[in-house]
């Protein structure tokens, strides 16, 4: 069983005839139902008999008219207050992060001129005695005749430069402290984790950019790099370094690294710029860079252990010469040759000289001159002694080296 609609034509047919006569009837119920809702609701709404009150809203009126006169199109501001960890270490860091101007002299026709050789970021570290003083790198202030420091409101101050070194590319700067107002404060580059939150600030491009912030991660920790110091082909050393895809560009030199809380954990120092590689910056770890920094400002020099040597590295002299000039055994393929010993030197006090090949110190084995330079520049002190092991004329040999302050 079910229902079936066949009937529903039929149906239709037998109303035909009556459709006008209802439509016309429900029209004039509906007329006069309107009518008497009209007439009776307002004395109905004046007897409080109505569940609800029908007053008008004066207010509502009020809030009409004022849209009426607006123009068509007008938008509504929404103020956002958007503060994050980010935010708030800009703030805290930003202003003691400076721009560095080396100025240099130039001759044109014998008239001797000064200009604008480059510019990078620096830091104020310390505020003491009425002078502020400034972190930046080497290469920043290489050069330079003259340098001028702009502070995060435009001034600009004369800068003197404290004391500078090329094998950590760290420099300090003083200036008059009468108009900063903002001093960094240094983190704890030892407690970073790879993927930490970073934020780099400095002036890339030059002032046009002064002030620029990028944000990051930490991308990796105890990063070395090789650097040529005197441009011959030849590595000299392996910078320490901390890794971050924050963006750095010409002129972010010398600025800061900070983390979250705004602290410096890292002064940048370079970028590799290489058609393969994209996003790497780099930055000296900040506790790396702490002694070099005092050691700047106080001696104008950094005080490391000195020998008096000039060496090579063994892996970069021809076998040839490793058997016929240095005499060396054959299973002897590393360590440092002496070049050149300074006279009255730490070395030739302790009758090391010239073709001696240096393969320990300490017990710990020396495979090249990078490796004595960081051995004695991260576990010496001027003063300390150390025991080397050398061959000369094939013989292997033993002495202890007091160590004195200078350059190797």
């Amino acid at each position: 069983m079910g229902y079936y609609d066949q009937d529903y034509e039929n149906r239709y047919k037998k109303q035909k005839g009556n459709w006008g006569g209802y439509f016309l009837a429900s029209l004039i119920a509906a007329i006069l139902g309107a009518f008497l809702v009209i007439v009776s609701f307002p004395k109905l709404a004046d007897l409080n008999i109505l569940p609800y009150n029908v007053q008008p809203d004066n207010n509502l009126q009020e809030k009409a008219d004022n849209n009426a006169n607006k123009p068509s199109g007008t938008t509504k501001n929404v103020q956002l207050n958007l503060i994050s960890g980010v935010t708030k270490a800009v703030d805290k860091a930003g202003d003691a992060v400076v721009g560095v101007t080396n100025i240099q002299s130039t001759s044109f026709w014998s008239e001797e001129e000064t200009e604008p050789a480059g510019t990078g970021s620096g830091v104020i570290y310390k505020k003491e005695g009425g002078k502020a003083y400034v972190v930046t790198n080497h290469h920043v202030v290489e050069g330079a005749s003259e340098l001028e420091v702009s502070l995060a409101d435009g001034t600009k101050l004369p800068a003197k430069l404290r004391g500078s070194d090329i094998w950590t590319d760290l420099a300090v700067l003083e200036i008059d402290a009468k108009k900063v107002k903002s001093v960094a404060q240094f983190g704890n580059s030892d407690n970073l984790k790879p993927g930490e939150p970073v934020i780099a600030i400095g002036n890339p491009l030059g002032p046009t950019f002064s002030g620029s912030v990028t944000q990051g991660i930490i991308s990796g920790l105890e990063r070395t790099i090789p650097v040529d110091l005197n441009q011959d082909g030849i590595v000299d050393w392996q910078a320490e370094v901390i890794q971050t895809d924050a963006a750095i560009n010409p002129g972010n030199s010398g600025g800061a690294l900070v983390n979250i809380e705004g602290q410096v954990i890292g002064i940048n120092s370079m970028k590799i710029a290489q058609n393969a590689v994209e996003g790497i910056g780099l930055a000296i770890p900040i506790n790396y860079a702490k002694p070099i920094i005092d050691d700047l400002e106080k001696f104008g020099e950094v005080k490391r252990p000195y020998m008096g040597v000039d060496l090579k590295s063994v892996n970069e002299i021809p076998a040839y010469y490793q058997q016929e000039a240095l005499k060396l055994p054959k299973d002897i393929n590393y360590g440092v040759a002496i070049r050149e010993v300074v006279p009255n030197s730490p070395a030739a006090k302790a009758d090391l000289q010239e073709l001696d090949v240096i393969v320990e110190m300490d017990g710990k084995e020396i495979k090249d001159a990078i490796e004595l330079r960081k051995y004695l520049y991260n576990n010496k002190k001027v003063g300390d002694k150390v025991k080397i092991k050398f061959y000369r004329n094939g013989k292997l040999k033993e002495t202890t080296l007091k160590l004195a302050g200078g350059i190797l």
